[in-house]
């Protein structure tokens, strides 16, 4: 960073770093100590699609990789588009699986990374609930290398639970990379796997 920069308060932007992915499973047994969420088995990995050949190739190969436990009675990769025309891939695992399920996730991301897609990488998320059927995602977020909850309010209104939020970015911060600046927590609504 040179003293220009600095001066005009630009920063350098923060490095994505997929490996904070694995620090999911160890977040999951926080959050159900002291909360109450448990992992749904559910997560899944937002991009941006672009047209050509390249990104359609390496979009097959990367459903064509999580959908090689098929054979032994996985659940295929589910892709969907939302109305802002972002790619979703769901991935879906049982509950105990939490980990498989993140190798899921982190497998999506570095291949796309790895051919020169990431900057389609918008974010991904791995959802959990309580028994008062409140959910939550956890959303890591490619470009700032780091995690935010999201917990949408139960009833399907698009309204955010925020002091839950709150509460599992106090209890998070020795588990997770958390987002400490609240106005990149994009709500996510409908995203599959919440």
């Amino acid at each position: 960073m040179g003293i220009l920069d600095a001066l005009f308060g630009r920063t350098k932007p923060v490095r994505p770093d997929l490996d904070q992915l694995f620090g999911v499973p160890s977040a999951a047994l926080t959050l159900e100590a002291a909360a109450g969420f448990r992992p749904t088995g559910l997560g899944s990995v937002c991009f941006a699609a672009v047209e050509g050949g390249a990104f359609g190739e390496v979009e097959r190969q990367v459903k064509d990789l999580l959908n090689a436990d098929t054979v032994n009675g996985g659940v295929p990769v589910e892709a969907s588009q939302d109305d802002y025309g972002y790619t979703w891939l769901l991935a879906r695992h049982t509950p105990q699986e939490l980990p498989e399920l993140v190798n899921d996730l982190h497998a999506v991301n570095s291949e796309l990374e790895a051919n020169g897609f990431g900057p389609q990488l918008l974010c991904s998320i791995v959802g959990f609930r309580n028994d008062k059927g409140q959910s939550l995602g956890l959303v890591y977020l490619y470009k700032r290398g780091s995690f935010y909850p999201f917990a949408p309010m139960p009833g399907g209104t698009e309204k955010r639970n925020s002091p839950v939020e709150l509460q599992v970015k106090a209890m998070l911060g020795n588990d997770l990379r958390v987002e400490q600046d609240l106005s990149r927590w994009f709500p996510v609504w409908g995203a599959p796997g919440l």
